[in-house]
């Protein structure tokens, strides 16, 4: 069976966007880079919420006319070729290789994991993941800790409504300034 990864950069203070709903503190060095890009051999779909989606959409189909940052170079055409899910209630298409899911959250995303395949990329999105591990849907959680405090902004975790109980399964420094933990659901 496919496993859904949660994939999610984090302040030192918990948050996932800035006040205003910026994105523009994660710093992607040469290994984080690196990591991030050899994660395409682990996963082959990408899911997303709407808010993610649109900032996602919004910039990598056209990265290369935006950016000279190598990641962003490297990532722009794997992120084109590989299909992504958007879960959204208003969006009724997305493009670039995208399909939206409306209904059903927990009963789609089980039929994919079912599905063969690579594993699933859920990107970002407290929303969308908050509902996906009120469903126990989520496998893998991989936070991305850097060092910024944001003041504001959406929390990783939006309020449960349950405990969650976590095992750690790794724990790793890229450029001496990102931390990822990796995470399980505690057995």
């Amino acid at each position: 069976m496919r496993k859904l990864i949660y994939w999610v950069h984090e302040s030192l203070d918990g948050h996932i966007d800035g006040p205003n709903g910026e994105f523009d503190w994660p710093v992607m060095g040469p290994e984080l880079s690196a990591y991030a890009i050899g994660m395409n051999d682990r996963v082959d779909t990408f899911l997303y919420g709407r808010v993610v989606w649109e900032m996602m959409s919004a910039f990598w189909p056209h990265a290369e006319s935006m950016s000279d940052h190598e990641h962003d170079l490297k990532f722009a055409p794997i992120w084109r070729e590989t299909p992504k899910i958007v879960f959204s209630r208003t969006l009724e298409k997305a493009d670039w290789n995208a399909r939206v899911i409306s209904d059903n959250i927990a009963e789609e995303v089980a039929a994919l994991k079912q599905q063969p395949g690579k594993d699933l990329l859920l990107n970002g999105g407290s929303k969308l993941a908050g509902a996906l591990t009120e469903f126990g849907l989520i496998d893998e959680y991989q936070i991305f800790v850097h060092p910024v405090v944001l003041g504001g902004g959406k929390r990783l975790f939006l309020q449960s409504k349950e405990r969650l109980n976590m095992q750690l399964i790794e724990s790793r420094t890229f450029d001496s300034r990102t931390v990822l933990l990796r995470y399980q659901r505690a057995q």
